[in-house]
């Protein structure tokens, strides 16, 4: 008798579960421990604004109703934030969701998607739960680019007649690498246009290098381009779940099309917005994310150890010994 994995789709069945940092009350019943400090999912130490837990306070008495399901409100904080028409936006329980809505919307067994090796665990969990095929790139040695980083010239050489999205992390999870603006804008111009471009901007408020672009400039030029970004990291609100995707209103209209109704809660969408009102905190916790960046580089310099320069609110460093190893002990 055949189990029911045999009867889920190939993509599925050769896919592993994404596996998240281990939650806090979780390590502390494991561990006997009290106060542990969480460092394994890049979230924000701050958390939310106190304006923003206000807001939530004042929201618990609708939990009985559906959110918007356009998210009005949400879009219209955003639009005026960001300079860009309502109708260009997508909103996502996180930008996970939007990435998914990619997959969704333009990738089957025919088809498929290019990233780099060291980027998003996400991007082949969507591409092979859609059944397509992962084409993924080596990433740069470092001879002719960043260590661990996207390798744009091959990404581009490994696009084909069946491919339809190519994933690009800009900070890059887990890396911290980043496309400098001139590499990255030539990439799109050289990208035929019936393959969807994701950008994913995670990481976007974190970042300070002098030659980092914000993709969003670039919408009105490329009709296949789709930025991604998310409340989770700087804004503090990694609980709530809430991302968006900036596009043209064509490829907006298509990702809509396949996402699910009520896919953003409501508490989410007002603590969202009210997340842009304050500049104060965002700026408070990016500051205190480029403080400890310095103090774990000069730490890590001061060990030997090697790291890789990062733009996000995490680094890679090379422990000199088998990762799991050093996962679990510094668990204990």
């Amino acid at each position: 008798m055949s189990s029911l994995l045999d009867q889920a789709v190939d993509g599925v069945q050769a896919l592993q579960p994404y596996a998240p940092g281990k939650p806090l009350d979780e390590l502390e019943r494991e561990f006997g421990i009290r106060q542990a400090v969480k460092l394994a999912s890049n979230e924000n130490p701050l958390g939310p604004s106190a304006r923003v837990q206000q807001i939530l306070r004042e929201q618990v008495g609708q939990l009985g109703r559906y959110p918007d399901g356009n998210g009005f409100a949400l879009k219209a904080a955003l639009s005026a934030h960001l300079q860009v028409p309502a109708d260009c936006l997508t909103l996502g329980n996180g930008s996970n969701d939007v990435l998914e809505l990619v997959a969704r919307a333009f990738l089957n067994p025919d088809r498929s998607a290019v990233f780099s090796a060291h980027a998003f665990a996400v991007y082949p969990l969507v591409t092979r739960a859609a059944g397509a095929r992962a084409r993924q790139v080596p990433a740069h040695d470092g001879s002719n680019g960043p260590r661990y980083g996207h390798d744009l010239a091959a990404m581009l050489a490994a696009i084909e007649a069946d491919t339809r999205v190519v994933f690009i992390a800009n900070p890059n999870n887990p890396t911290g690498t980043w496309a400098p603006a001139a590499e990255l804008r030539g990439f799109l111009e050289q990208v035929p246009a019936h393959v969807v471009v994701v950008i994913d901007e995670a990481y976007f408020e974190y970042v300070d290098a002098a030659d980092y672009p914000n993709a969003l400039t670039w919408i009105d030029a490329f009709p296949n381009l789709l930025v991604t970004r998310t409340f989770s990291k700087a804004y503090g609100l990694a609980g709530l779940r809430v991302g968006y995707g900036v596009s043209q209103p064509e490829l907006a209209g298509i990702l809509n099309r396949v996402r699910q109704p009520f896919n953003v809660n409501s508490l989410a969408q007002a603590a969202a917005a009210a997340a842009l009102q304050d500049a104060d905190h965002l700026q408070r916790g990016v500051e205190i994310n480029r403080q400890g960046m310095r103090q774990l580089e000069q730490g890590l310099s001061g060990l030997g150890l090697v790291f890789i320069p990062s733009a996000g609110n995490f680094i890679s460093v090379d422990t000199g010994r088998d990762a799991g190893e050093v996962y679990t002990a510094l668990l204990r």
